[in-house]
Order: structure tokens, then sequence, then C-alpha cells
């Protein structure tokens, strides 16, 4: 009988998040992201988010390339203009126009 290697936990993690996605399905991890968000926002500051908003934005930014942003940038414009309306850009386009340069 020929001996078996051991599964990494790399390995039996993947396994196992497999396994427990079959079978408890997109709803149970959206539930537990959201507790696990409320308790995160109960136990940090604004600064922590800022710090961890810094770090991912630099990492990206190493990542991905002009036309990168200016796709997500696009499908966010188009998310937004089907969400607001005209009196929504007037309003952004004040506070922008009066922030000056």
């Amino acid at each position: 009988m020929a001996m078996r290697e051991k599964m990494t936990r790399a390995e039996a993690g993947r396994l196992g998040g497999k396994k427990t996605s079959k079978s408890r399905g997109k709803e149970f991890y959206q539930e537990i992201g959201k507790k696990g968000g409320k308790t995160t926002a109960e136990s940090h500051q604004e600064s922590f988010y800022k710090d961890i908003g810094r770090k991912g934005g630099k990492s990206t930014s190493l990542s991905h390339d002009k036309e990168f942003y200016q796709y997500i940038g696009s499908k966010g414009g188009q998310a937004t203009s089907k969400s607001h309306d005209k009196s929504f850009y007037q309003n952004i386009g004040a506070k922008g126009g009066s922030a000056g340069c």
C-alpha cells in the first residue's frame, strides 16, 4: 500500500472552503461578512479605515494600469447616473467649483 503525502494547511483550507461554499451558499458569506464588518467598525477608529484604504490604494496602483482606472471610473459613472438625477450633478458641480485649485 502506497503512503499518502500529508496535506498542507493551504490545501486543507481550500478544500474546506469549497465544501463550505457548496453547502452554505452566497447568503452565508454575506451574513458573516456583515457580522464581521459590524464587529470591526465597533472596535476600530476612523484612522484604521484611512490606513487600510491608503494601503489598498497603493497596492492596487502598483498592479493596475491607466486603462483599469478608466474602466472602473466609467462603470462607476454609469452606475451613479442610473441612481441620481440632474440636481445631484448640479450640487456636486457647485461644490467642486467652489473648492478652487
